[in-house]
């Protein structure tokens, strides 16, 4: 793995410190607070009914422990490749493998489900040219510094907050009925908020993002943990706001039947023609998550190539930019190919899947740490684990069963790879 410092002061980077707090913050913001409230909340209600509140509470809860260790582990190796990087200082290269491939396939699976969900927003008949224009857009974006992409997230965060809350402030001037938060299990009982609470976890896991891009930011013992736990207190508080004043207005039947759920909601509530708020605030929240995947995918394949997981040039660093800028390029080719060829809006459970797998990992490379490494407690990193793993088995069998095959056939190449090692 790539050489760390561990307990003393900040390794030399081989990309560019240009983030401080706040941009960290706003990174982690545009993950989260995105596209997730839109597409999320629709299969939620299906799977828990009013339950999806718990749902939410479940999936938050987790995300928080994910985040405890990703924090401490953020702060010793602030390096580019999150959960790669530690598995493989904590660990062995196996696990960090493991970590690396379920980022890399569950994200990029995620991104071109979330580009697509852009375009069918905006002018359905468009809906694969569009997506192909926002990955080229972006990949170009990047290419200039992650400091324009910062910025970009920063404007993108600001219009679908806004969004959001008007949202909120027309649905709880409508007629709220408490009745719609009864009964809480739904019509799949336990098993159905569980299966909710995983779906909703799609929305949570955009805090990775951070820790990726941990080669970027100025103070990262500092601001990483920081921005990681108050990017998620925001997200939760947002999308709990957004949720309950959702079941309020037209109840739990209504939204998971909807193709556009919050549109529905408006529409009960007597706000229909409203409803292009909707439409501005999903096209910026998907735009956001885009950018933000993009990012944190090429930064990924950068690290894997680093310690030669990859292929070699995908490690390379522009020299002016300082970025990765072949890595970002590959991510944006493989993407249009992609959305121009597969609809992958379906995508949500695969990718929470893979990922949750990769937060396990997570989890078990903070419960090695000693008790001068920590920031939290070692009790933190099990239920963490445990909530990772029974949260990525009770989603719908399809996810779990095509997961399953894309991690064993991961593991396949890595065993391949090894033998063929000198």
């Amino acid at each position: 793995m790539a050489e760390m410092v561990p307990h003393g002061g900040i390794q030399a980077s081989r990309l560019s410190r240009t983030l401080n707090t706040g941009d960290a913050i706003f990174i982690g913001l545009g993950s989260m607070i995105g596209a997730g409230i839109f597409t999320a909340l629709a299969p939620a209600a299906a799977a828990a009914g009013a339950g999806l509140v718990l749902g939410l509470a479940i999936a938050a809860t987790v995300a928080y422990f994910n985040a405890s260790s990703s924090a401490q582990l953020a702060r010793l190796y602030p390096a580019s490749g999150g959960t790669y990087v530690y598995a493989g200082e904590r660990l062995n290269e196996f696990w960090a493998w493991v970590a690396g491939w379920g980022f890399v396939v569950g994200k990029f699976a995620s991104c071109s489900a979330v580009a697509l969900t852009f375009g069918y927003y905006l002018i359905p008949e468009y809906a694969r040219y569009l997506a192909a224009g926002a990955v080229i857009a972006f990949t170009v974006l990047n290419f200039f510094g992650i400091q324009k992409t910062a910025g970009a997230t920063k404007i993108i965060v600001s219009v679908v907050l806004l969004s959001l809350a008007v949202i909120v402030l027309l649905l709880l001037v409508g007629e709220p009925a408490l009745s719609n938060l009864r009964p809480v299990l739904g019509p799949n009982g336990v098993y159905g908020i569980l299966q909710s609470a995983g779906i909703w976890f799609f929305a949570f896991a955009g805090y990775s993002r951070i820790a990726t891009l941990g080669e970027e930011v100025k103070d990262p013992k500092t601001s990483i943990p920081w921005a990681i736990i108050l990017g998620l207190s925001v997200t939760l508080v947002v999308y709990a706001a957004v949720a309950i004043s959702a079941l309020l207005l037209v109840g739990p039947d209504l939204l998971s039947r909807s193709d556009a759920p919050l549109v529905t909601a408006l529409a009960g509530a007597g706000f229909g023609q409203w409803q292009w708020i909707v439409r501005i605030g999903s096209t910026f929240a998907t735009l956001g998550v885009l950018l933000s995947l993009m990012a944190g995918i090429s930064r990924m394949l950068f690290a894997m190539a680093a310690d030669h997981d990859m292929p070699s040039y995908l490690a390379r660093v522009h020299p002016i930019h300082r970025v990765p800028h072949l890595s970002e390029a590959t991510v944006g080719v493989i993407l249009v190919v992609v959305v121009m060829l597969v609809d992958l809006r379906a995508a949500v459970g695969f990718s929470s899947f893979t990922v949750l797998l990769y937060y396990a990992v997570t989890n078990l490379s903070a419960y090695t740490l000693t008790e001068q490494e920590r920031l939290y407690g070692r009790s933190l990193a099990v239920p963490g684990l445990l909530g990772c793993l029974v949260l990525a088995f009770t989603l719908p069998a399809t996810a779990v069963g095509i997961g399953s095959a894309v991690m064993l056939a991961g593991i396949l190449v890595y065993l391949i790879r090894r033998r063929r090692s000198p």
